[in-house]
């Protein structure tokens, strides 16, 4: 039979034939690394792409805000960072940090929407 090793350590491996890692700690320690992002850049823009979130969210508590772009930007709210864009018939472009999104006006102000068919 052929000696076994642990995947995060390398320690040899006594015990059950499907077993992967020697302790707990070893396995948490892989997953969590196989699910860290692969570099510090990726860190960066999910980091700006939470905080515009979180500022388009608590600034439109009905789901529909006007609001001006000096909040936005007063709040930190990083313009060249969304998730995706949505264009109406109209030809309007709405920019989306995941369900929150928003509409450049013609004032430098700016409309607030939810789509809530993002929920799950």
């Amino acid at each position: 039979m052929k000696e076994r090793h642990c995947l995060e350590c390398g320690e040899t491996l006594h015990g059950r034939i499907d077993q992967r890692f020697c302790s707990d700690q070893c396995r948490t320690t892989y997953h969590n690394r196989q699910k860290a992002p692969p570099s510090e850049l990726f860190r960066q823009v999910n980091g700006v792409l939470r905080k515009n979130y979180r500022i388009l969210r608590a600034l439109n508590p009905t789901d529909k805000t006007r609001i001006s772009g000096d909040v936005l930007r007063t709040k930190g709210f990083n313009f060249h960072y969304f998730t995706h864009q949505h264009r109406t018939q109209r030809g309007d472009v709405y920019y989306f940090c995941y369900e929150q999104g928003y509409l450049p006006l013609d004032d430098d102000s700016y409309a607030l929407v939810t789509n809530h068919s993002f929920r799950t």
